[in-house]
């Protein structure tokens, strides 16, 4: 079963990127890759059952089990030892990115307070999307009343495109709301 920005992809984004950018061929234009979605629980240094209720969490808006990351070395400063479970990411990939990418530009998006769309910053420079967002209540899968607390995610979106024009012009068309350049006054 497809998606419906699965198929946006096919039948509209494909035939305007091919229009645009003047690629030989379909194979050429760009697609979406992945979508990595990660949370840092900090203070699952001092409460390990912490990363129970992230992975719950992360369970519900992503349709799929997470992994838990663990710290690669020992801080004294934070009081960290090296295996310790510091934080949950999740890889989505085909028709679950398409769905969570769906939902993350339709439904999430904009249901952040005084959103005013996505920052230009945004991407890296290697046609790749990065977006903090600070909390999980934005996603309709999270009842408010079962939060314990508050957490942010960092949800990267990795595209085939060569250069953040040909990656912003893809998710421009599959919906992504940018925030538009600021215009400097004339004489300022």
């Amino acid at each position: 079963m497809a998606t419906r920005l699965k198929e946006r992809y096919q039948t509209d984004v494909v035939p305007k990127m091919l229009e645009r950018f003047q690629y030989r061929n379909r194979m050429e234009v760009p697609r979406l890759e992945k979508v990595v979605i990660n949370v840092r629980v900090g203070g699952a240094v001092a409460d390990p059952r912490l990363i129970d209720k992230v992975v719950e969490d992360l369970v519900a808006i992503a349709g799929q089990r997470p992994v838990v990351t663990r710290a690669r070395r020992s801080i004294a400063a934070f009081k960290l030892r090296q295996g310790m479970p510091i934080g949950v990411k999740v890889t989505l990939r085909g028709d679950r990115m398409y769905y969570f990418l769906d939902k993350l530009l339709n439904i999430a998006l904009p249901r952040i307070k005084d959103f005013k769309g996505v920052s230009e910053r945004a991407f890296d420079g290697r046609g790749n999307l990065n977006l903090g967002l600070k909390e999980q209540l934005i996603f309709p899968e999270i009842e408010y009343d079962k939060v314990d607390k508050i957490r942010g995610m960092d949800v990267t979106v990795v595209t085939t495109a060569r250069s953040d024009e040909q990656a912003r012009e893809l998710l421009r068309h599959l919906g992504l709301p940018l925030r538009e350049a600021a215009q400097t006054a004339p004489g300022a």
